[in-house]
């Protein structure tokens, strides 16, 4: 089960569980779709993989399955 969490590791913005605005590569990085795409320009910073539209994750499952509440942050932000 993916992790959902719960921000941008570039701009720390909120992204629920149930957001379409998330981009995640298959290490489950995880950015907004601003950064994913005019920082990052769809490459994951860490690992250089493709970054994707995660799934979202039902509301009614959300509560039986929550999102993670672990924030990472790039300390320095993401350069593209």
């Amino acid at each position: 089960m993916l992790e959902l969490r719960p921000g941008c590791e570039c701009c720390d913005r909120d992204l629920p569980g149930d957001s379409a605005d998330a981009r995640i590569c298959s290490f489950e990085c995880t950015f907004c779709t601003d950064c994913a795409e005019q920082v990052l320009h769809g490459h994951c910073p860490n690992c250089g993989g493709e970054l994707v539209a995660r799934p979202r994750r039902p509301l009614a499952k959300l509560t039986t399955s929550p999102a993670s509440t672990q924030r990472i942050l790039k300390s320095a932000g993401c350069q593209g």
